[in-house]
């Protein structure tokens, strides 16, 4: 009975997940899109300085091994045949700085992160870097402050009439994208500056440096990105496709150290170690990319939208790169495959989404438990006329307002835990419908309809909020991991391995539930209309002038 079990699976294909937070090995059946088994292990980050966030890069590369082996030995638990596995797809966090010595396969820091979230500028208290740095052996992550004065530096050398960067990369200058990073570490450490020096050095994401690992590192290992990837560093053109000469003088960036960038559905190099050595690595997105990729949102105009710590909205513009007049970003959606065409998207972030909900449970204490949030919204049902604008650090996207602090506004007598706790989750949703509309007028197509995913989309209040406060349809896959499912479905269908096809009608039917809008268009509008009320009550609290006090 084993054998036929094995036999009837058919070819399965694996793929990396590796966040801020965690790494993740997961293999899926190729032909029923099935997740089979997976494994999960936490990674560190490191806050060396106020503003600071760091990884060990090692660190992130043993958890991937470490990962792929136990959910190996999972799947001979459950008589799988880890033969079947034809392709490794990885998805990874964006933006996340890694330097390191190709001779020795050493990092020569730690991976640097980029701020909260992305945005023309970055609405936040910054602590300067001094002369001293951290240890070395780390890594630069996305949320990593640092660079605001190297920002500044750079910001000055942009000729007003003839934003350059924007036009060539979709992004606005910010601490947020690696090229930033990387010139704060040629500035400021001497084991990098030295490693460029000696001919020494290779930049990457995260996705290069655990592909170089995985395919041999010293010996003969691939350096190499995808083009979504690519499109996040600030020196690659996204029209052409190619590392930017112009961008990397501007920036500083010696190109030579630049990972050759390819499409994200290929073969790279073969597994060179571990349980699935021979094995391909033949898909890269970035995570936001790997979601729009497993919601399946090939169409133009389709859009996705995860929920985490804060949101991305990723909205596919098809073969053209549609320009932001409202605050958002442009960047590539995905290529996959070498001679296939390339896809953009319209990308905006909502900074405070499941992280309004820790701050409920860890400095205010009215929940003990992020799950508890959906029982206490639930005992009331409504908000009773009470907002709440989680704008920490200021407001991002469309408003781009550092001065801005978060409000509670509204309160009655009446109000209690649970009205906040249900203002708080619409606060996720207004966000979020702010960055829509934004969107629809960039694009000028209105969306039909709206994908889900990300780990607050458990909260099925939540989604009937969204739904109500969008006025169309909330839809969510019944298999909530769509990054990893995107990275699979890149490897897979990769020429050479070839076991998962993107064809339409190939597509597996994917369970969906559907959240339809319960109230009408116009208390829809009136509630929505409050929202900004509240919002523009939140603007003007910090000036310059007058710096906030407490601040250490």
């Amino acid at each position: 009975m084993a054998s036929t079990k094995k036999a009837d699976l058919g070819p399965l294909v694996g793929a990396v997940d590796q966040g801020t937070s965690s790494t993740r090995f997961l293999v899926f059946n190729s032909k029923t899109a099935e997740l089979l088994s997976h494994h999960q292990v936490e990674i560190k980050q490191e806050f060396p300085r106020e503003g600071w966030v760091e990884q060990d890069p090692k660190e992130i590369l043993q958890s991937v091994y470490e990962c792929i082996e136990k959910t190996c030995e999972k799947l001979g638990q459950l008589n799988i045949d880890i033969s079947n596995i034809k392709a490794i797809g990885v998805s990874n966090q964006r933006e996340t700085t890694v330097v390191w010595d190709k001779l020795t396969g050493e990092p020569l820091y730690n991976a640097v992160a980029a701020p909260v979230s992305p945005g023309t500028s970055v609405p936040v208290a910054v602590v300067s870097s001094g002369s001293s740095v951290p240890a070395a052996g780390t890594s630069s992550v996305w949320l990593d402050l640092r660079t605001q004065s190297t920002v500044e530096n750079l910001s000055k050398r942009i000729p007003g009439n003839n934003n350059f960067v924007k036009s060539k990369t979709g992004l606005p200058l910010s601490t947020y994208f690696s090229a930033v990073k990387l010139r704060w570490l040629l500035d400021n450490v001497r084991k990098v500056q030295k490693a460029v020096e000696e001919n020494r050095a290779l930049f990457g994401t995260i996705d290069s440096w655990l592909i170089w690992s995985l395919t041999g590192g010293v010996n003969g290992g691939v350096h190499c990105t995808d083009v979504t990837n690519a499109s996040r560093t600030m020196l690659f053109n996204i029209h052409s496709l190619e590392w930017d000469k112009e961008l990397c003088e501007f920036f500083g960036i010696p190109m030579e150290i630049l990972p050759n960038v390819r499409s994200s559905s290929e073969i790279y190099g073969l597994m060179k170690a571990g349980a699935l050595e021979g094995v391909p690595i033949s898909g890269c997105l970035g995570d936001q990319s790997a979601a729009l990729v497993g919601q399946m949102c090939f169409q133009d105009g389709q859009a996705k939208n995860t929920y985490g710590t804060g949101c991305f909205l990723l909205c596919n513009t098809g073969h053209k790169c549609v320009f932001s007049e409202h605050g958002l970003l442009t960047t590539v959606a995905y290529k996959l495959g070498r001679d296939k065409p390339v896809y953009y998207a319209l990308e905006g972030s909502v900074a405070i989404a499941g992280a309004v909900i820790r701050w409920l449970r860890d400095n205010l204490g009215i929940i003990k438990t992020s799950e508890e949030i959906e029982k206490l919204a639930k005992e009331v049902g409504t908000s009773y006329g009470c907002y709440f604008v989680p704008a920490f650090s200021g407001l991002y996207a469309p408003y781009w307002e550092p001065s801005a602090r978060g409000i509670i506004c509204g309160l009655t007598q009446f109000t209690n835990k649970c009205h906040i706790a249900f203002a708080a989750l619409e606060a996720v949703c207004f966000q979020t419908r702010e960055i829509l509309d934004a969107m629809n007028r960039d694009c000028g197509i209105p969306l039909s309809h709206l994908q889900v995913d990300g780990g607050m989309t458990s909260n099925k209040i939540l989604m009937q909020l969204q739904a109500d406060i969008l006025y169309i349809p909330v839809v969510k896959p019944s298999m909530p991991e769509t990054t990893a499912l995107g990275a699979a479905m890149a490897a897979g269908a990769a020429e050479g391995v070839g076991v998962w096809s993107l064809e339409p009608e190939d597509l597996s039917a994917v369970t969906m539930e559907r959240f339809e809008p319960q109230i009408n268009a116009e208390e829809s509008e009136i509630r929505y209309s409050t929202w900004k009320k509240a919002v523009m009550k939140s603007m003007g609290w910090v000036t310059t002038q007058s710096p906030e006090s407490g601040i250490p």
